[in-house]
């Protein structure tokens, strides 16, 4: 197979590679010989040196979002209208811990517009279309419509600014209130291309590449956000947050991640999904 003749798949992985801030060829082309094989690495990584796929991504209006292994030695970043500070990095999984994104003032208030419209928590069905009540989640929650109120408008704003990811490629904000006894067990949060209802879910702004986890509250014994396979644990801190990528719907990722158990006290969390396409 010709350069030109490589798979339509291939290519759509090199753009996320790009998009995703992955340049380095060493370990694109490792991750290329285990998925594909040697000859297809080869020739993908032809097309990767004689600039077809990064320019390919940027055209696409989709600029790169903000990367753990470009902030390594950032103690602060701007964020439109306010300073955050880096607390934490990793590269696997791609993941930042951010503080002071967050007032308190747009804490409180997120919490006190929400709390009125909270309903049980769902997640997607695991052998059918649609969603369904899980016992592994055990919250409450409730969307906000993007740009639905002035504060949401400007955490969203904020985000953008951050992270370089358009508005319209994100869902609206989720928040979540987790009571002492609730919890969220560990998942993933990309959609898994082997249930059945994820082909219908896909055609609204594509698959999930990242997440923004935002605490609303301290808690006071319990409720760490977990990484299991990465052995890390995050404790809520009021106005701090976590962001974390995946650029593939696959374990490797690392992105494996849940809500421990609340002991004591309340969690507050708001939640935004960043997508590869325009979601409606």
């Amino acid at each position: 197979m010709s350069v030109d003749g490589i798979t339509a798949e291939l290519r759509h992985w090199l753009t996320q590679q790009a998009l995703a801030g992955q340049t380095d060829l060493q370990s694109i082309a490792a991750m290329l010989a285990s998925g594909w094989g040697q000859e297809d690495a080869v020739r993908a990584l032809q097309i990767f040196q004689t600039d077809e796929a990064i320019p390919e991504a940027k055209r696409q209006g989709m600029p790169e979002p903000i990367r753990p292994d470009a902030q390594l030695n950032s103690g602060t970043l701007w964020a439109g209208d306010r300073e955050v500070r880096v607390l934490l990095t990793m590269r696997t999984p791609r993941l930042v811990v951010l503080g002071g994104l967050l007032s308190d003032e747009e804490c409180d208030t997120l919490i006190a517009t929400s709390a009125l419209r909270m309903v049980r928590s769902e997640t997607i069905a695991t052998n059918r279309e649609g969603v369904e009540f899980n016992p592994a989640r055990t919250s409450d929650g409730m969307f906000y419509a993007r740009g639905e109120n002035e504060i949401v408008q400007r955490i969203e704003d904020r985000l953008e600014a951050l992270l370089a990811w358009p508005l319209e490629h994100g869902e609206g904000l989720q928040v979540l209130h987790y009571r002492a006894g609730a919890e969220y067990q560990p998942h993933f949060d990309y959609f898994n291309p082997e249930h059945p209802g994820t082909p219908e879910i896909l055609q609204r702004g594509g698959q999930r590449l990242a997440t923004v986890v935002m605490y609303l509250s301290n808690v006071t014994a319990g409720g760490a956000t977990i990484f299991p396979d990465a052995g890390l644990e995050i404790m809520p801190v009021k106005g701090n947050a976590v962001f974390f990528s995946y650029d593939r719907p696959h374990p490797s990722t690392g992105t494996l991640h849940g809500g421990a158990l609340v002991l004591t006290g309340h969690k507050w969390v708001a939640t935004k999904w960043l997508r590869e396409g325009i979601f409606d």
